[in-house]
């Protein structure tokens, strides 16, 4: 049986694959390319764009009738701040003892590109900082499209695109946070190696892997399916792009270690955040916690709990669905990484955003689905996305 865009350990035919970016030809044919491939990517664009203007409108709704500005909500707040310190002032030198302050538990690429294009563009770092992550999230969107337009046609991609833009806590994506350069990094390396790019999967995963970290899972999964796909076919170009892949997120935990002269410094920073991995105990006794023995449990906190539970099923799903090896690993990875932490609970929603693959199951089926069905789906996941991530900053007392 000729493989297909769905078999596990292989990548996507070249039947199926698009025409590579940059190929040869004239100036005129890139950009006739260029133009095929936004018209191809525009309804899951503007979709991706009305979900995420309806959440803003909302949310300024919402903020005006409590006399704050919407500006602020979601350039300076919580983990914004501190990346805004890092691209002000920097890096911490010593470990410490103090908990909760020490800035080296934030990956450095996000902070490192708000400093360079505040510094040849104006406006105040905050509104830099923004306009980064907003424009991440577009091209987030897009390559949350592209792979699932690889692997299942346009209307599939579209389906996913919307269904990413409308996660409960998809205000994240337009805060001055990491999670949409993070999910655009992942989306395009996870897109490259399926297509057979290897050297771009590496390079992608390798800067996804400077963002944050859980860019261990994409090291994890291009290097991985490198490895595999070297092992095929002998092609060098899989096994360095999975020779390159971990070296973003191996390369800051080192730094980290040899900034504060111990061999395990970034794992003693995450102690000082309280973050350990613990297996999943911690995981599993707030699940309990929020769904069977709390008489008034936060809303949040609940829904940070039915996310987690879906998102376990999702995975059994996917490997149902025999998603391809990069997918799994990802996905797997990621959910390993969060499930297993013994660290702050109620961020974790937040920390799986970028696994969209997790929603391919959901794609698929809504795609095969009747307009009213599909309808009603979308509609209600944007209405309540809308309403809870303005919940989410304006009402919950803590971070997203």
């Amino acid at each position: 049986m000729p493989p297909t865009a769905t078999t596990p350990h292989r990548t996507v035919p070249a039947s199926r694959r698009p025409p590579a970016p940059g190929g040869g030809g004239a100036p005129d044919g890139a950009k006739q390319r260029l133009s095929r491939a936004l018209g191809k990517v525009a309804p899951a664009l503007l979709g991706y764009l009305v979900v995420r203007l309806f959440g803003l409108l909302v949310l300024a709704r919402w903020t005006h009738v409590q006399g704050r500005g919407v500006w602020p909500t979601l350039a300076t707040t919580w983990d914004s701040r501190w990346y805004l310190g890092i691209a002000d002032h920097g890096y911490q030198q010593e470990l410490g003892t103090a908990l909760d302050s020490n800035n080296l538990a934030f990956f450095p690429l996000y902070p490192g590109l708000v400093r360079a294009v505040a510094a040849v563009t104006p406006g105040t770092r905050a509104s830099v900082a923004l306009a980064v992550a907003v424009v991440a999230s577009l091209v987030a969107a897009w390559g949350i499209f592209a792979v699932g337009d690889l692997l299942h046609g346009r209307r599939v991609g579209t389906v996913l695109t919307v269904l990413w833009a409308a996660t409960p806590v998809g205000i994240v994506q337009w805060m001055g946070y990491t999670e949409s350069l993070f999910t655009a990094l992942t989306a395009w390396a996870l897109h490259a190696g399926l297509r057979g790019r290897w050297l771009w999967a590496g390079a992608l995963a390798a800067l996804a892997g400077l963002t944050r970290p859980t860019g261990i899972a994409v090291a994890a999964a291009v290097a991985l399916a490198g490895l595999v796909a070297y092992a095929g076919t002998r092609h060098r170009r899989a096994l360095a792009g999975a020779l390159v892949a971990p070296l973003g997120w191996a390369g800051y935990v080192g730094w980290v270690g040899l900034r504060v002269d111990r061999w395990d410094g970034y794992f003693a920073v995450q102690k000082l955040w309280r973050n350990e991995w613990d297996g999943g105990r911690e995981t599993l006794r707030q699940l309990r916690e929020q769904l069977a023995y709390d008489a008034t449990p936060t809303l949040f906190l609940v829904v940070v709990s039915v996310v987690l539970l879906l998102s376990a099923g999702l995975y059994l799903l996917c490997l149902a669905d025999r998603q391809p090896l990069l997918l799994v690993v990802f996905s797997g990875v990621l959910l390993a990484v969060v499930l297993g932490s013994g660290g702050v609970y109620f961020p974790r929603a937040r920390f799986l955003m970028p696994a969209f693959p997790l929603l391919l199951p959901v794609a698929l089926a809504l795609a095969r689905a009747r307009g009213a069905v599909v309808a009603l789906v979308l509609g209600g996941a944007v209405l309540s996305s809308a309403w809870f991530g303005t919940y989410l900053l304006l009402v919950w007392s803590g971070p997203p």
